[in-house]
């Protein structure tokens, strides 16, 4: 298995070969899920780093997560492969 398959397979929850837009927001969002402590899907100042900066509720991080997908996939078939996750986004 090589690089930019192994990338897939890591957010490719169902195994299809191929990355869908919950797909991509679920592994985007890991992070924020992290650092959500208290749990209640904002990221409060104190809990982004530097603790600092505007609240970043989930529905607006998977918001910009899915305009960056739809950018991502340039073939507009509503899947991300290798190649397009890859590729620099624009």
């Amino acid at each position: 298995m090589d690089a930019s398959t192994d990338y897939v397979a890591r957010m490719d929850a169902d195994r299809d070969g191929r990355v869908s837009l919950a797909e991509y927001q679920d592994w985007l969002s890991y992070a924020f899920t992290r650092m959500d402590a208290d749990r209640d899907g904002v990221l409060a100042s104190s809990e982004l780093p530097g603790g600092r900066g505007k609240p970043v509720s989930l529905a607006d991080h998977r918001q910009t997560v899915a305009e960056r997908f739809a950018r991502q996939d340039r073939n507009r078939d509503g899947y991300l492969d290798a190649q397009e996750l890859l590729a620099p986004p624009q």
